[in-house]
C-alpha cells in the first residue's frame, strides 16, 4: 500500500488525513492545536506525531507504506520556520518526503478555483498569503503586533475585556461587552475577569471564546462593538488587497478565500462589512468561504506533489468530508 498523509493544523486543533494513492480518503483524525511557542517545538512534534500514527493505525496502514506527508500548520510563519518543520519531520522519520508551510496555503488551495489567488484566516489570529498564476508568492509575517497585524479571535477577546473594564470604571463608554465578558468567565464584573486572568485564576486563552459574544453585541446595535467589528473587517480587506496588489491580480478576476473560526461562522454584521469593503477597493475580488475544512487544501497540495492524475483530485473531492 502506498499511502500520502495530510496535515492541517491550528491553534485550537490539528486535523490528519490518510489517502491512498488514488485520492481515496482512508481516515480523518483530530488532535489539539499545534502551539510550538507555547508548549515547545519537540512537545508539539511529539503532538503530531501521535496523531499521525493513531491515524496510520486506523487505517490499518504501516508507517513504511507512506510516501509523503503534506503538513500545513499554525504558527510556521516565516519560510525559515516552515523550512525547520520540513527538516524535523524528514529527521523524525514522519515520512520519506516532506512539504511544510503555514496553514494558510491548506486553506487557499482548498477553494482557489484555479488554484491560485489569496487567502485571508481569522481564527485565533490573523494571516493572508497569497500565490499568482506565475507561481509568486505574497506573504506576512503573522506575528501580532510586533509585525503589525490586528486581529482574530484573541484580539477580539482582549478588546472586549479591555473596553468592558473601561465602561465599568468610567474611563470608556458603556458598553454590552461588560456584561458579556462577565458572563463568558462566570464572575461579576468585567474587572474580576481581568484580575482572575492575572492572578492565574483563568487562562488567557479563554479570550478566545469571546469572538462570539462580541459579533453578538455588534449585531445588537452595540457602538463600541461595531467599531471592533468593523476595524476587524478592514484588517480582513487590507490583508487582502495588499496580496492582490503585489501579485498584480487586483484589477483581474481572483478568488479570496476567507477562512478560520472567526469569519468561517459567517456571522452578517462581520461578512457584510467585508464585502463592502471589497466591493470598494478590489471590485473584482470574488470572496469565497468554503464548506470544507482546510484539510483538504492539505491532501490536495499532497497529490499535487505527487502530479496524481485528474480522476484522484475528482475522487479526493467527492469524498472529502465536510467541515466538522
Amino acid at each position: 500500500m502506498d499511502v500520502l498523509l495530510a496535515a492541517d493544523g491550528g491553534n485550537s486543533k490539528t486535523d490528519v488525513a490518510v489517502l491512498a494513492a488514488d485520492g481515496t480518503v482512508l481516515t480523518t483524525a483530530r488532535g489539539d492545536g499545534f502551539r510550538p511557542q507555547t508548549v515547545g517545538e519537540d512537545a508539539a512534534l511529539d503532538g503530531l506525531a501521535g496523531l499521525l500514527d493513531a491515524a496510520l493505525a486506523d487505517a490499518g496502514a504501516p508507517a513504511s507504506a507512506v510516501a509523503h506527508l503534506a503538513a500545513y500548520l499554525a504558527n510556521v510563519d516565516l519560510p525559515d520556520e516552515e523550512e525547520r518543520l520540513e527538516k524535523a519531520l524528514l529527521t523524525r522519520g514522519a515520512a520519506p518526503t516532506v512539504t511544510a508551510g503555514n496553514d494558510t496555503f491548506a486553506l487557499l488551495r482548498s477553494a482557489a478555483t484555479e488554484g491560485w489567488g489569496v487567502a485571508v484566516v481569522c481564527g485565533a489570529g490573523i494571516n493572508c498569503a497569497g500565490v499568482g498564476p506565475d507561481g509568486r508568492v505574497a506573504r506576512f509575517p503573522s506575528l501580532g503586533p510586533l509585525t503589525g497585524d490586528w486581529g482574530g479571535g484573541g484580539e477580539l477577546g482582549r478588546a472586549a475585556l479591555w473596553h468592558g473594564v473601561r465602561a465599568e470604571d468610567g474611563r470608556g463608554p458603556h458598553t454590552a461587552l461588560a456584561a458579556a465578558v462577565a458572563r463568558h468567565f462566570g464572575v461579576d464584573r468585567a474587572i474580576d475577569a481581568g484580575l482572575g486572568i492575572h492572578r492565574g485564576e483563568f487562562d488567557a486563552d479563554r479570550l478566545l471564546g469571546l469572538a462570539p459574544a462580541v459579533l453578538a453585541a455588534a449585531a445588537g446595535g452595540d457602538p463600541v462593538a461595531l467599531r471592533l467589528v468593523h476595524r476587524q473587517a478592514e484588517e480582513v480587506e487590507l490583508l487582502g488587497t495588499v496580496a492582490l496588489r503585489r501579485l498584480d491580480l487586483l484589477d483581474v478576476p481572483a478568488d479570496v478565500v476567507l477562512g478560520g473560526g472567526v469569519l468561517a461562522a459567517r456571522h452578517p454584521v462581520l461578512m457584510d462589512a467585508v464585502r463592502e469593503r471589497y466591493a470598494r477597493t478590489a471590485p473584482r475580488a470574488r470572496l469565497v468561504v468554503p464548506d470544507e475544512p482546510p484539510l483538504l487544501g492539505a491532501a490536495l497540495l499532497a497529490l499535487d506533489h505527487r502530479d496524481s492524475p485528474p480522476d484522484a483530485y475528482a475522487r479526493l473531492r467527492a469524498t472529502f468530508p465536510r467541515r466538522r
